[in-house]
């Protein structure tokens, strides 16, 4: 959590410190905006640019050797509106299972159970103004077998660069 406390617009929440706690790597991207949480979101898990297609697809091999489940790339990839965002926990949103969200502050979403690892994506919200907003963009994981740790750490600098320009889709 070290790394993490330099931020205590994440750590003055209990919803993100509770996952925080023991967690193996956690990692924030902090980017800024004249858009909406929800805005941002659907952004973000709408961006698809043919490179992270290319690496999902390596991703996928390099999944079934480790002997892991990767849930299957859809046809079709979402074209998200903000309107699509659920706030409730409990609903889906792509693969992510939504836990925590309040609007206009944070949302917070794990990926689906797994033996290896688990993760969870989360957006916080800070007001630097009336229509700017800084995103803090969080990756919280746990390692929950031998594996999780070795995929994990072959995937990190992808994991940074991917989520680095996802955020930045998000306030465009």
């Amino acid at each position: 959590m070290n790394y993490v406390k330099q931020y205590p617009e994440i750590t003055s929440l209990p919803e993100i410190t509770s996952l925080i706690d023991g967690a193996d790597h956690t990692d924030v991207k902090v980017v800024e905006g004249n858009v909406t949480l929800r805005q941002f979101i659907a952004s973000m898990l709408s961006y698809y640019p043919w490179w992270i297609i290319s690496l999902y697809h390596v991703r996928a091999v390099f999944v079934r050797i480790l002997g892991m489940r990767q849930p299957a790339m859809p046809d079709g990839l979402p074209k998200l509106l903000p309107e699509d965002i659920p706030m409730t926990p409990g609903k889906n949103v792509t693969f992510f299972i939504l836990r925590h969200a309040k609007e206009e502050e944070y949302w917070i979403a794990e990926t689906p159970q797994d033996k290896h690892l688990r993760a969870y994506f989360g957006v916080v919200v800070e007001p630097v103004n009336d229509s700017l907003r800084r995103f803090h963009v969080i990756t919280i994981v746990h390692y929950k077998h031998w594996t999780g740790p070795v995929y994990f750490n072959t995937i990190r600098p992808f994991h940074h660069l991917v989520v680095r320009r996802m955020a930045r889709a998000g306030v465009r």
